[in-house]
């Protein structure tokens, strides 16, 4: 009983030290979502919700939830997700397209056919290089349509279904995806809409590279050829010179023959 009471006096002791030795952790109480928020919304009070975060929150939480009220959503929310501000357009930006355009860049809408809209590749963030379609000016006949890779890795910021006129005035549903690009890359796009087709092709996100596409034409696909490698830029050399020739004539009485041997030399 002795050594037990002892035993038991030991393990106290100690449980106490580790006890008393133990801090309690911090909580912080953040906003979160209390849906799921998509791209463009402007947030209310029914979308959020609070919740409670051990230890240290994540940079940029917000802990008032009128500090978000009314601010429009640049990036989609899952529920559940604590809300950052970085996650946020400036208070009285509005919602819509428009506050997730970054300074000095711009969206520019490019109207593309139903198989590409339809197929649900093209959704925001995606990335996507774009083709276009048509015959170049000054080119002949004999050479048709030609696809030239215009833009590549450009990302995508909204994709959906717009009402427009067709030529007869009648309104008509087309698949419109709106492209993030710099000014000078914009108007490439409206150049291009207004005389060609304009086809996207998806991408891998973490595929940066720029590759080097030459223009492939209609006839190399009806001819067996393979597309023609991108013209280089010409290089100084010295030109070799011709390869000159001379004659000899034999007259032979009445015949009269020629022979020609190459110079070397260039000398006749």
């Amino acid at each position: 009983m002795l050594i037990a009471g002892v035993c038991a006096w030991l393990v106290y002791r100690i449980v106490g030290v580790r006890m008393a030795g133990a801090r309690p952790v911090a909580t912080t109480r953040v906003v979160a979502a209390a849906k799921d928020i998509p791209l463009g919304s402007v947030l209310t009070a029914a979308d959020l919700a609070t919740m409670t975060l051990a230890g240290t929150p994540p940079k940029g939480a917000i802990v008032k939830p009128e500090d978000a009220i009314g601010r429009g959503v640049i990036t989609q929310i899952a529920q559940g997700e604590p809300i950052l501000d970085s996650q946020l357009a400036g208070l009285g930006s509005g919602g819509g397209l428009a506050p997730t355009i970054p300074q000095g860049m711009r969206a520019c809408a490019v109207r593309v056919d139903e198989v590409v809209g339809v197929s649900g590749f093209v959704i925001p963030g995606m990335h996507v290089d774009v083709l276009v379609s048509g015959n170049p000016p000054g080119a002949g006949a004999e050479q048709g349509v030609v696809t030239q890779t215009l833009l590549q890795n450009i990302q995508v910021l909204s994709a959906g279904t717009d009402i427009q006129r067709d030529a007869e005035g009648k309104p008509q549903q087309v698949q419109v995806v709106n492209l993030l690009v710099t000014p000078e890359q914009a108007e490439l796009l409206s150049l291009a809409s207004n005389s060609l087709k304009v086809q996207l092709v998806l991408r891998n996100p973490l595929d940066t590279q720029i590759a080097k596409v030459p223009a492939t034409a209609m006839r190399s696909l009806f001819a067996g050829e393979t597309p023609a490698p991108a013209p280089r830029a010409a290089t100084s050399r010295t030109a070799k010179p011709a390869t000159k020739a001379y004659s000899i004539v034999v007259m032979n009485g009445a015949k009269t023959t020629e022979e020609k041997f190459a110079s070397p030399e260039g000398q006749h």
